[in-house]
């Protein structure tokens, strides 16, 4: 009889005592306070501190997540780069609202966003790609991204014949991948705080304003 493995994580807590936040000290723009934020993580030297997480929602109703990475901000909204026939983009093509967060666990601190998922245009996917190393962009010709494949050895062999075939020229641009642009329609600043009184301040858009509130932890 094989014996259970039983984990003890009662006890697997700590104190977040490092800020708060306020409604008074966060700016009126939420991409403002998200620009403050992501500046803070960069001077933190976090691990990625653009990975976010990406929530979508198949035609079944089964949420699926994933960790990528944001390659461009601003008040339009949070753009990252995939392939178009990948799981995430089929979901968004059903259904494009989604959830993004960021994890900075080392300041104690989350950012939680829902918006729409919508394609960039082909100008800026290709602007993009152009700047990226030439292995990441044999690599977005080579992976069928979320089919199954049979070994990592195939894979090798096709970037191994790609990269051959590349080597005195340019990488052209691959039509099936691209950017999306998650436009948000809110916007939520956790703060770890003390006996789990975390502060979490929501900026929620009505009427093409941002509406600025505090919520219960």
């Amino acid at each position: 009889m094989t014996e259970s493995v039983e984990l003890n994580l009662h006890d697997l807590r700590r104190r977040y005592l490092k800020d708060g936040l306020d409604e008074s000290n966060t700016d009126a723009n939420p991409f403002k306070q998200f620009e403050l934020w992501f500046k803070q993580a960069q001077e933190a030297d976090l691990l990625e501190p653009n990975a976010m997480v990406v929530a979508t929602v198949n035609a079944d109703l089964q949420p699926s997540t994933r960790t990528v990475l944001l390659k461009l901000f601003d008040e339009r909204g949070f753009v990252f780069f995939t392939n178009y026939t990948s799981q995430k983009a089929k979901d968004i093509a059903h259904n494009p609202k989604v959830a993004l967060q960021f994890n900075w666990l080392d300041l104690e601190r989350q950012v939680k966003i829902l918006g729409v998922a919508e394609k960039i245009s082909m100008a800026e996917s290709m602007k993009y790609f152009a700047s990226r190393p030439k292995g990441s962009q044999i690599g977005a010709w080579v992976s069928q991204q979320s089919e199954v494949v049979s070994s990592k050895q195939v894979l090798m062999a096709q970037f191994s014949k790609l990269k051959d075939k590349f080597k005195q020229g340019e990488v052209p641009f691959p039509d099936f991948w691209g950017g999306y642009r998650v436009v948000p329609s809110q916007i939520e600043f956790w703060q770890g705080g003390d006996n789990r009184l975390h502060d979490r301040i929501c900026y929620q858009r009505m009427d093409g304003q941002w509406q600025k509130s505090r919520l219960a932890p």
